[in-house]
């Protein structure tokens, strides 16, 4: 998909939107007049690029959070589609509640490998945001996740995780059902995992919701993603009693893939398409793949325990400091 053929703008995308308007009205005058306009829809189409390159290259924390939310953004099934060619099996249920919809996951077919899948999913509009509860998994879904990671390891395939959820599920049947259970379950089991783990925060990782399957050999972001112990809404009501201040939180957080990257929170960080993943979803899956393959291979070529005790080493280390 091509700047031209969106149909949503961000408020800091007015520029490349009129641009873009201005492109659509050469192009419905040259019908009706008969009159060549492409050296001018060219011309136009040039300045779309450099305004979007202009843009996108000193976005704001806030302005990101908003790119990583955009409705056009590809979610996890488009990655599994394409990463995989639609030659993958989705897998259902945690074998003790029901099958979460907010939670998917199956074996698939990369360039020849044989990985196992696992990401939340928010859903394309209204309707399906609903039925996948707006990406919001409840313990069954951590539960389906774990019950999925086991079994790539049964069969010694490695596990490729895609975190995209405003935070786990934080209704009282949830809670009921064992939330924060589950959640440090898959924190415990993850960190032994035998199999090779790769983590991508590809749209919103929040909270807990997000370290459910956020546990791996590489963590890597998106590069106009984020990843927080809080939204920056929840921060601003908490700390001023209403959502105005949530900018001032966003960069208070430290939460982009800069930052989460500079304090070493994050292996890597994997670049977007001019104008973000949804100006162009099918480039922004093949450069995640790229990513995955690369770190695949380095991966596999280690011993699981090794591989065990420097998983456990990276995350240890975290926070830790020395005067």
């Amino acid at each position: 998909m091509n700047q031209t053929a969106m149909t949503t703008y961000l408020d800091f995308e007015a520029p490349i939107k009129e641009l873009n308007e201005q492109i659509e009205k050469l192009r419905q005058s040259s019908e009706k007049t008969g009159v060549d306009m492409s050296k001018a829809i060219r011309d136009l189409e040039k300045a779309v690029r450099d305004k979007t390159r202009e843009i996108y290259s000193s976005l704001d924390p806030w302005q990101r959070v908003q790119v990583s939310r955009h409705p056009e953004r590809p979610y996890t099934l488009h990655y599994i589609n394409t990463l995989t060619g639609g030659v993958w099996q989705e897998l259902h249920g945690d074998r003790n509640v029901k099958d979460d919809k907010a939670m998917v996951g199956g074996f698939g077919v990369m360039n020849g490998r044989t990985v196992m899948f696992i990401g939340q999913q928010k859903g394309i509009n209204t309707k399906m945001r609903q039925y996948r509860n707006f990406g919001m998994a409840n313990p069954e879904g951590y539960r389906k996740a774990l019950r999925l990671m086991k079994l790539a390891e049964k069969f010694n395939k490695p596990v490729v995780t895609f975190i995209d959820t405003p935070g786990a599920f934080p209704g009282l049947e949830a809670e009921e059902r064992g939330q924060g259970e589950a959640i440090a379950r898959n924190l415990f089991e993850m960190m032994k995992l035998r199999v090779p783990v790769i983590c991508i925060i590809i749209g919103e990782g929040a909270s807990g919701g997000a370290l459910g399957i956020g546990i791996g050999d590489k963590v890597l972001m998106l590069e106009n993603t984020w990843y927080s112990v809080i939204s920056p809404e929840s921060c601003s009501s908490i700390l001023w009693r209403s959502w105005d201040q949530k900018i001032t939180a966003a960069n208070a957080l430290k939460l982009t893939a800069e930052d989460m990257h500079r304090n070493k929170l994050v292996d890597g960080i994997i670049r977007e398409p001019h104008g973000g993943a949804h100006a162009a979803p099918d480039e922004a899956a093949e450069l995640v793949r790229k990513e995955i393959l690369k770190h695949l291979d380095k991966l596999g070529a280690i011993e699981p325990e090794e591989r065990i005790r420097q998983r456990i080493r990276k995350f240890c280390s975290m926070g830790v400091v020395v005067e």
